[in-house]
Order: C-alpha cells, then sequence, then structure tokens
C-alpha cells in the first residue's frame, strides 16, 4: 500500500461514452470514481475530476469497520479507534473530510495492525462541541431496538432534554433518552438533541444532526391451511417473502409453550438446512398448535425476521387437555363474566386468545386465573380461546362477544 490509488478503466470504457453518466448496478461496498473527457483525433484529453466517493452504509462481512467508542458524534478532546475487520492481512484507515481531501490513518493517528488510533480527531469527519447526540455507527436493523442518548462534554448532566427527528419534536416522556423498541424504515432520518445545563436555564445546547441508518429485513409472511382441524388431519403451511425472489430456503419452527413467557419455539423435524419448497405439511395434526417461519439464503446467511405467530386451531376433544366455556355457549353478551375452565394431565395451566386483530395474551391481561379456571369480567373480547400447559394444549373455542342481541 505504497500509495493512495491508481485507477481502472470501468467495464466498455476503452472508446468511452457519448452520455455524460454512467450507471453502476448493483453496488455493494464503499468505492472511489474518477472521470474525464476527450474529443477529436488525435484525441486531446481534460485533467482527471477529483477523485468522488459511493460511501456504503451496509455491513459487509468481507470488509468492515467499527468506531469505538461505538458512534457517530464525539468530543475533540476523545481519542478513537477504527478497527478493520474482514478477509485480509493488511488494512488501511481512509478518511475524506467536508473539504473532499482524502488521506490516510497516517497524517492523523496511528495504524497498528488493523486498528487506527487517533487523538487527534479534529476535521469533518468529526463533529465538535458541547453536547453531542450518542447514536450507532452501523445500520439498525429492521424490528431491533436503538436508544439515542445526549451527552454534555463535561459528562455533567443534561436536563429538560428533548430529540428531533428531521427537525421535528418526537414526543418522549423518557427525556434523557430516547427508546426506539423496535425499529421500522420509517424511522430513518437524521437525529439531534436539545437540552439545558441547569434545570431552571435558559441557555439550550443543540447537538449536530447523525443519520439514523435503517436495514430492511423482510417479514415472510405465514399461512396455515385448513386453521380450523380435526384429529388427524394434515396442514399445509405457507410462506412468503416479499418481494418474491429466487434462492431463498424456509426455516420452520413450532411454538413450544413457556409459562413463564409466552413462547420459545423449536425447529420442525428436518428444518435444520431449510426447505427449498416455500411450503411444509403437517400430517396428523390431533391438538392446538402455534407455528412461525422464516427464510434465508446467501453464504453466510442473511435471515429474514420471523413471521408472525399463526394458530392451528382443534375443534376436536383431547382427553388429556380440555377446555370449557361457562356459561356453556360460543356466544355471549358484554355484560357477562366468562369462566374459562381447563382439565387434562397437567397441574398448571394457562388460558390463552388470539383476538380478532391476531394479538396473542393470556388471562391475566383480561381476567384472573385461579387454579385450573380464568373468570373474567367485562373485559372479556370476541377471540378464539384455549388452554395450554408446559406440554399440552387443549381444544378451541371461538367466542364472539355482543353489545345486543344473541341467538342462543
Amino acid at each position: 500500500m505504497s500509495s493512495y490509488y491508481t485507477y481502472e478503466l470501468l467495464a466498455g470504457g476503452t472508446t468511452g461514452t457519448e452520455q455524460d453518466s454512467y450507471i453502476l448496478h448493483g453496488q455493494t461496498h464503499t468505492a472511489g470514481y474518477k472521470c474525464r473527457a476527450g474529443r477529436a483525433d488525435p484525441v486531446s484529453y481534460t485533467q482527471y475530476s477529483d477523485v468522488k466517493f459511493v460511501w456504503s452504509g451496509g455491513v459487509n462481512p468481507a470488509a468492515s469497520l467499527t468506531v469505538s467508542p461505538h458512534r457517530l458524534q464525539h468530543f475533540s478532546t476523545e481519542s478513537l479507534s477504527l478497527i478493520c475487520e474482514g478477509n485480509s492481512a493488511e488494512w488501511r484507515v481512509m478518511k475524506a473530510d467536508e473539504y473532499g481531501y482524502v488521506s490516510s490513518c497516517f497524517y492523523w493517528g496511528e495504524m497498528t495492525g488493523s486498528t487506527c488510533n487517533t487523538t487527534r480527531a479534529s476535521s469533518g469527519v468529526y463533529w465538535c462541541g458541547d453536547v453531542i447526540l450518542v447514536s450507532p455507527v452501523r445500520p439498525v436493523t429492521e424490528g431491533h431496538s436503538v436508544t439515542l442518548g445526549c451527552k454534555l462534554r463535561t459528562e455533567n448532566l443534561l436536563y429538560n432534554v428533548d430529540f428531533y427527528k428531521n427537525d421535528k419534536l418526537i414526543p418522549n416522556p423518557a427525556r434523557g433518552e430516547l427508546l426506539i423498541s423496535a425499529v421500522t424504515k420509517s424511522d430513518e432520518g437524521f437525529y439531534k438533541c436539545r437540552g439545558r445545563k441547569s434545570p431552571q436555564g435558559l441557555e439550550t445546547l443543540t447537538s449536530a444532526e447523525s443519520w439514523l441508518s435503517v436495514k430492511y429485513v423482510p417479514r415472510p409472511v405465514l399461512t396455515v391451511s385448513p386453521s380450523w382441524t380435526s384429529p388427524g388431519d394434515s396442514v399445509t403451511l405457507t410462506c412468503s417473502v416479499e418481494p418474491p425472489s429466487a434462492g431463498w430456503r424456509f426455516f420452520w419452527y413450532k411454538a413450544v409453550p413457556d409459562l413463564s413467557d409466552y413462547y420459545t419455539y423449536e425447529l420442525l423435524a428436518g428444518g435444520t438446512t431449510g426447505t427449498e419448497q416455500d411450503s411444509y405439511i403437517l400430517h396428523g395434526q390431533t391438538h392446538t398448535a402455534g407455528y412461525v417461519c422464516r427464510a434465508g439464503r446467501g453464504d453466510p446467511v442473511f435471515y429474514t425476521l420471523d413471521s408472525d405467530l399463526k394458530f392451528v386451531w382443534s375443534g376436536g376433544v383431547n382427553p388429556a387437555a380440555s377446555l370449557t366455556v361457562s356459561p356453556h355457549r360460543l356466544q355471549h353478551y358484554s355484560t357477562e363474566s366468562l369462566s374459562l375452565i381447563c382439565e387434562g394431565n397437567s397441574t398448571e395451566w394457562r388460558v390463552m386468545k388470539v383476538d380478532e386483530d391476531g394479538d396473542v395474551s393470556t388471562c391475566s391481561k383480561w381476567g384472573i386465573m385461579t387454579g385450573s379456571t380464568c373468570n373474567t369480567d367485562t373485559r372479556a373480547s370476541s377471540g378464539v380461546y384455549w388452554c395450554e400447559s408446559v406440554t399440552q394444549s387443549s381444544n378451541a373455542a371461538n367466542i364472539t362477544i355482543h353489545s345486543e342481541f344473541i341467538f342462543i
């Protein structure tokens, strides 16, 4: 690595192009480009343009940069470590400042192995000031949580902290930090924070903006057919990824009741390497059960998010686990109290419900569980109800709650 760069012609560029634009398809990593023009015969060339870079915000397993401390804004008094990882034995850390000037770690830090350590962070790559926004360096994967903070140079506490996205105030009761519990693509944008040095102080301090990048990860849609079964029926699970594309393998999971939480998930038989088909047949379904799927492709494998949990409902009575509804009917008034009674080969039960929006909840959210019976007050709502133990699931009851007259 004796110099900065040499330059090679892009594909098809030996004779030049008549158009003053060139499209790069499938850009996957950070790269720099130059251009020049020529005309007449013999050809008279212009000088080369300055080098311009296309920056990649995505993580490339063959080459990745980690910043420590792990944030995008830093104080001028802080030391930074810029760590290179990937498929190479020799690395250098490069920087393009706010004026477009390109330099290596040699000029503003010390390169030790694959790490550049610097205490001279004073250029446009870094932001200097009294307050900074603490935000992640790398893109946040959709569905994951992220916490943004607001930090004062002196480490003293900031008061009355507000956070802004694209210059709009974000309602935030926590004030001291901003938690986004499940990030979506719509959360992507420029964030900043503003606070006061003292509770009654008039002086406000505002950080620079940082771009929060969100990595899109598709969530497959799982469908089950049929959703209501009799003992011994076969059920087909179908896992769909949008937009449809080739190369996916599909992984199938069964929900295992966890009485201290909701569920853990175990791979279905033969599912460790996934299936090429986007469907999976369950033979001899005998009881109520929940399922999840996800897809993966590439090497190393890129996985989608998990699908939403979908249930196959059993209408048959299972002597090892059964649900009885009192009053003994499927339609009820909203003013009525219900008792949902679990019986079978278990000493510990819970009553579950999936409402009309697909949300899963336990009796503790809308009733009182006493032993093996869930008693509800007027908080009962329409949905599918069933009993679960660690090893057993009962028949399901599709209960409808009415505010007016019903047919009995």
